[in-house]
């Protein structure tokens, strides 16, 4: 991190705060030459304040440029003690910085400023001995230096610890925008479940309405009959899942309704009843699987069957399933491919139905493959282990 990153701005409050200990320190600095200068050596006396004063100016760019502020700071220190002040302040901002190859430097040259200083430039009434007098001044640096260093390490960590929550905040925020993706597909995926193998077959029966015109009124009645009862299904079960989702179950856990092995033969005789010509085949006892593969096993079923509804209405569909503990579950859906496509009779392709399988099988830790075979035959083949 560098030092320009964790620099806080100044508002007006730390302006005059640093400021009034500027002319603190510029005060007890100079008031013991003070008088020496305006009575015995005027030409001192201004230079010393003329210099402070742009000591005092060229501090307002210490942290644009901190190398050459403090520099001209400390050899303003030379001939006048008003500039102590802002010397100061000049050297505690470049520590701050926690660079050496700028302190080290600048605190020779402060030390050499202060020894020429008491050296050529020292008010005569005012005797101290020497090592008590350079013993001070070394001291004084090594107090701004270590002071700098201090505000600049508290400075960069309170920067790191802003950054890191920043950060937090904004890896919260993507997950909380992954989740609600994630939610979304899942409420899609279960809408699609729900409600495509009723509207297709609703699809079917209203489509047979407008295309057949030898129906008898017994026949319409019967064929809107049903078109009503499926309508009132789907309502039902988009109520059931608009239901479950606001309850908010998590997507490890089974889900609500839940599907049982005997509702695999109800679906099976619900497509019947809707029309479709199935041969259904299972030879694995379902009881024992786990109940998340189940309902995968479910949902795949059903899509399949609604595909094979919308695209292939009057052909016969095989379903089998097999396996064991061992071995997992298998699930074939084996159905012709029609002769051609009636653009009038045949629901829109969407393509989504296979991919939520695809997904729910890989989810389950199982394979899935759709393929359409050389004799004209759509194969769709899911795998799934046996336990979570």
């Amino acid at each position: 991190m560098r030092p320009e990153d964790y620099q806080p701005p100044l508002t007006w409050w730390s302006h005059l705060w640093r400021l009034g200990l500027m002319l603190v320190i510029s005060g007890v600095a100079w008031g013991s030459r003070a008088g020496y200068q305006w009575d015995h050596a005027r030409w001192w006396f201004i230079a010393d304040v003329s210099v402070g004063i742009v000591c005092y100016v060229l501090i307002w760019f210490r942290r644009r440029y901190p190398v050459p502020v403090a520099a001209l700071t400390n050899l303003a220190s030379i001939i006048s003690a008003s500039s102590a002040g802002a010397g100061t302040l000049a050297m505690v901002s470049l520590s701050t910085r926690r660079r050496w190859r700028e302190i080290i430097p600048q605190a020779i040259l402060a030390l050499g400023c202060g020894v020429l200083g008491e050296e050529f430039f020292n008010v005569p009434d005012v005797q101290e001995p020497a090592v008590l007098r350079y013993g001070i001044l070394v001291a004084i640096i090594a107090t701004m230096v270590a002071w700098g260093m201090y505000i600049g390490s508290r400075r960069e960590l309170l920067a790191s610890w802003r950054a890191r929550a920043i950060l937090a905040e904004a890896e919260r925020e993507a997950e909380v925008r992954q989740a609600r993706s994630v939610e979304r597909a899942r409420i899609a995926r279960e809408m699609h479940d729900v409600l495509a193998h009723r509207i297709s077959t609703v699809s079917m029966y209203a489509g047979a309405l407008s295309y057949r015109d030898d129906l008898d009124r017994d026949q319409v009645r019967a064929t809107a009959q049903t078109i009503q009862e499926t309508s009132r299904m789907a309502l039902t079960e988009l109520r059931e899942v608009l239901g479950v989702l606001r309850e908010g179950p998590g997507d490890a856990e089974p889900e609500q309704p839940q599907a049982l092995p005997d509702d695999l033969d109800s679906l099976i005789d619900d497509g019947r009843r809707g029309g479709m010509r199935i041969e259904y085949m299972c030879s694995a006892d379902l009881t024992g699987l786990a109940p998340a593969r189940f309902r995968t096993l479910y949902r795949c079923l059903q899509e399949a069957l609604t595909n094979a509804r919308k695209h292939a209405p009057a052909a016969t569909v095989t379903v089998r399933i097999k396996g064991d503990a061992e071995r997992g579950v298998d699930l074939i859906v084996d159905n012709p491919l029609p002769l051609r496509d009636d653009d009038a009779m045949m629901p829109p392709r969407s393509g989504f139905g296979l991919v939520g399988v695809a997904e729910r099988v890989a989810l389950s830790g199982g394979r899935q493959s759709a393929v359409r075979t050389d004799d004209r035959r759509f194969v769709l083949h899911v795998w799934l282990p046996w336990q979570s």
